[in-house]
């Protein structure tokens, strides 16, 4: 990862975090985005730390058009290129499905569907532009590939990710642009703190698992890509 220049979404969250601190301790460059400047700033620090050359912290909202355009155009005017870009960013909202409302819906849709969309095509018009091209993670996680209760909306937003992703690495494959899902079980993050449901944290994946997931998929030599990761927790293997 050494000269990389690496775009984590959603940094200042449980896999967003990990992965910047992994990716700082091989020498990598980071754009760390989320909503609030106080985490990022701090991960910006400690991930120089560790070992990054450089590493920027830019707020924004992930669903604005705006705001991602901004996040891009500083990103590529500070380092002149991008490497790899990881779309972290997501929201949760686990109800019955009497109980969600229609803002609910559109809420997650908005942050994980359209959010993942306008960073992949941003991501696109840089990375297509590279000889190199690039590699793009997305992580619809093991609910945008098995339904489970209380995630309907949920799932409608990450099952979107998966059939989007796919339609986008036929549109750039002869740009060389490189496309990873990541579909890890329940992960112990922050996203269960308020999740409504009972969950066991101790049986979960560490966020560094996926961190390990993703150092895994970059390491692989070209032309190789590993193009699907699934995950789980040895309690739900195969489900």
């Amino acid at each position: 990862m050494q000269g990389k220049v690496v775009l984590i979404t959603g940094a200042s969250g449980g896999i967003g975090s990990a992965v910047a601190k992994r990716l700082a301790s091989k020498g990598a460059a980071l754009v760390l985005s989320a909503r609030r400047l106080e985490p990022l700033t701090a991960l910006a620090a400690e991930c120089e730390d560790l070992g990054s050359p450089k590493a920027i912290a830019i707020t924004g909202e992930i669903s604005s058009k705006v705001d991602v355009d901004s996040l891009y155009a500083q990103a590529s005017e500070t380092f002149g290129r991008i490497d790899v870009v990881l779309n972290a960013a997501g929201l949760g909202i686990l109800k019955p499905l009497a109980n969600l409302t229609e803002d609910d819906l559109v809420r997650q849709l908005d942050v994980n569907l359209k959010g993942t969309f306008l960073s992949c095509q941003a991501a696109a018009g840089i990375l297509s532009q590279q000889p190199e091209g690039g590699h793009i993670f997305n992580i619809p996680g093991i609910l945008g590939q098995h339904p489970m209760a209380m995630a309907s909306a949920y799932c409608a937003s990450k099952y979107g990710v998966v059939g989007m992703t796919k339609s986008m690495a036929i549109d750039l494959k002869r740009a060389n642009v490189r496309f990873t899902l990541l579909y890890l079980g329940g992960v112990s993050t922050p996203f269960w703190d308020n999740a409504g449901m009972r969950v066991q944290r101790d049986k979960m994946l560490s966020a560094e698992t996926a961190a390990d997931a993703i150092a895994f998929a970059l390491a692989v030599p070209s032309p190789g890509i590993p193009n699907e990761i699934v995950i789980q927790p040895d309690s739900h293997q195969f489900l």
